[in-house]
C-alpha cells in the first residue's frame, strides 16, 4: 500500500492545496504561485491548541444582536488615528508592511511609547533586535513609560503564554515571518509557518480582547511576504511607503474592517524618529524655483486629502537617433501618450527631443489629473515660457485633445487658495459647476489648444 505522502502543495494567493505542483492554481488562476509545505493533519492542528470557545453557538436574527460602539484609543499620531479610521480599536488584528528601513519599527515603537504613556500596558515583541539593540533604538526617542515592556522571542508557544498571562491592551509582533511553532515541519517565514502564525495571533486578539499590531515583511513586487490569504485573515492592512533617500514617508491603508480605505498619513523621518507631516503641500512645494520653465503646480488627491505638487519637465534636443524619454514618480507609458497628443493636436516636433519628466519631492502619482500639469509643463520647456506664479492646473486629457473633468474639484480649489494661488486652471465644465469663489480666479479650458493659448 502506498504511503501518503506527508507534503502537499500550497497557493501563496489563495491558500489553496493541491497534491501536486501545477503551473497554475486552480484556485485563483495565478501562475508559480504553488509551494510546497508539509501538511497537518486534524490531530496535529487540535494539538496545536489556542483555540477559543465562541460565545454564542446557536445562529440569531440580526434585530437579536447589540449594537456596541467600539471604543478607540489614540497611537499619539493624529496621522496614524485618520489612517485607522479614528485610532485602535481593541481586539483588533493589524497588518503593517512596508520595505526594509523604511522606518516600520520606529513608527510602531514610537506608537508604543504614546500608548503606554496613557497608562495603557504594552508589550513590544522582536523576533529580530536583540533588548541592547532596541534600547539604543528607543533611547533616540525619549523617555518610556514603566508600563511597556519588552521580549525578545519567537517561539509561538512561549508567547501564547506571555500573553495569557500578562494580558496586555496593545501587542507589536515583529516580524510575523520570524515567528515559529514546533508542531509545523517548516522554517520560519515558510507559507506554512506564516499561516500558522498568524491564526494564533488571530484567535489570541478576539479570545482575550488584545489588539496584536503585526509587522510583515515585503517582497520586490511590494506585497507582504507569504500566503495572500494573511491579508484575509487580519482586520486592517497598513503599507508603509516612501523612497529610503527621501525624508518623507506616507502610510496608505488598503484594508479596514473599521473605517475607510481612502486615507493615508505622511510622516518625516528625522534624527529622533518620525514626525507627522500636518501640511503635506507646503512640504512638497519647498523649494520650488522661481522664474524657471518647465515647472508647474497640480494638485493630486491622496485619498480624501488634497496634496499640491510641482511637475518638474525638460525638454531639449536629441543628440542621438533615438530620444530619450524618463519619467520619475509618474507612469511613463502616460507620459508618451500626454506626448503623442501634443504632437498630434498641437503641431509640437516632439519625435526629435529628449524629454523628462518629474514630481518633485519624490512621490508616486497615478492619478489622472496630473495629465494637464505633465501637458502644461512639458510646453513650457519646449517653448521656454515661465509659467505664472501662483498658478495651479489640474485636469484629465483624452487623446483628441480634450480636457476632462476630474473628482472632488473643490477641494483642490479650496487646497490652492488656502495656500496662497490666485489662478487655477481646470476644466471647463469644472469651472462652470463651482462657480465664482473669492479670492481665486478659475479659468475653465475645454482642451490642450485653449490651455496653450493661455499660456
Amino acid at each position: 500500500m502506498a504511503k501518503a505522502k506527508d507534503t502537499a502543495f500550497y497557493c501563496k494567493e489563495c491558500g489553496y492545496e493541491s497534491v501536486k505542483w501545477q503551473g497554475q492554481c486552480p484556485g485563483c488562476h495565478e501562475w508559480n504561485t504553488l509551494v510546497e509545505a508539509p501538511r497537518m493533519t486534524k490531530r496535529e492542528r487540535a494539538a496545536a491548541g489556542g483555540r477559543f470557545p465562541a460565545a454564542e453557538t446557536a445562529p440569531v436574527k440580526l434585530a437579536d444582536i447589540g449594537s456596541v460602539d467600539q471604543e478607540r484609543y489614540t497611537t499619539g499620531f493624529h496621522e496614524l488615528d485618520v489612517v485607522l479610521g479614528g485610532g485602535i480599536v481593541p481586539a483588533s488584528l493589524i497588518l503593517v508592511g512596508g520595505d526594509p528601513g523604511i522606518g516600520k519599527s520606529t513608527l510602531l515603537l514610537q506608537v508604543c511609547r504614546n500608548v503606554s504613556g496613557t497608562g495603557r500596558n504594552v508589550l513590544y515583541i522582536s523576533g529580530e533586535e536583540s533588548l541592547q539593540q532596541i534600547k539604543l533604538r528607543a533611547e533616540r526617542m525619549g523617555p518610556f513609560s514603566d508600563t511597556i515592556r519588552f521580549l525578545c522571542e519567537t517561539d509561538l508557544d512561549r508567547i501564547s503564554d506571555v500573553l495569557k498571562r500578562e494580558k496586555p491592551e496593545l501587542v507589536i509582533i515583529d516580524s510575523i515571518q520570524t515567528m515559529y511553532r514546533d508542531g509545523v515541519e517548516s522554517a520560519p517565514g515558510s507559507v506554512s509557518q506564516v499561516r500558522e502564525s498568524t491564526h494564533v495571533f488571530l484567535q489570541l486578539a478576539k479570545g482575550l480582547g488584545i489588539t496584536i499590531v503585526l509587522v510583515g515583511h515585503v517582497t520586490k513586487e511590494g506585497m507582504v511576504a507569504g500566503p495572500r490569504m494573511l491579508e484575509h485573515m487580519v482586520d486592517t492592512v497598513l503599507y508603509f511607503e516612501g523612497e529610503r533617500s527621501a525624508s518623507y514617508r506616507i502610510i496608505r491603508g488598503v484594508k479596514n474592517r473599521f473605517g475607510s480605505t481612502n486615507e493615508i498619513g505622511v510622516f518625516e523621518m528625522q534624527g529622533d524618529g518620525l514626525h507627522e507631516v500636518k501640511n503635506p503641500s507646503e512640504f512638497m512645494l519647498g523649494g520650488k524655483p522661481e522664474g524657471v520653465s518647465g515647472s508647474v503646480v497640480t494638485c493630486a488627491m491622496e485619498g480624501s486629502r488634497p496634496v499640491l505638487l510641482e511637475i518638474q519637465a525638460l525638454v531639449c534636443r536629441s543628440n542621438f537617433g533615438n530620444p530619450r524619454r524618463t519619467a520619475a514618480g509618474v507612469d511613463y507609458n502616460r507620459v508618451n501618450l500626454l506626448m503623442a497628443v501634443l504632437e498630434k493636436r498641437l503641431g509640437l516636433r516632439l519625435a526629435e527631443c529628449d524629454a523628462y519628466v518629474n514630481v518633485a519631492g519624490g512621490m508616486r502619482i497615478s492619478e489622472p489629473s496630473l495629465d494637464l500639469g505633465i501637458v502644461l509643463a512639458l510646453f513650457s520647456s519646449y517653448q521656454d515660457r515661465v509659467i505664472e506664479e501662483k498658478t495651479m492646473v489640474f485636469g484629465e486629457v483624452g487623446l483628441a485633445g480634450e480636457v476632462r473633468s476630474v473628482a472632488q474639484e473643490a477641494r483642490r480649489v479650496s487646497e490652492a487658495r488656502r495656500l496662497g494661488f490666485e489662478t487655477c486652471i481646470l476644466p471647463c465644465s469644472a469651472a462652470e459647476r463651482l462657480g465664482k469663489i473669492p479670492g481665486m480666479r478659475l479659468i475653465g479650458v475645454k482642451n490642450v489648444k485653449e490651455l496653450i493659448n493661455l499660456s
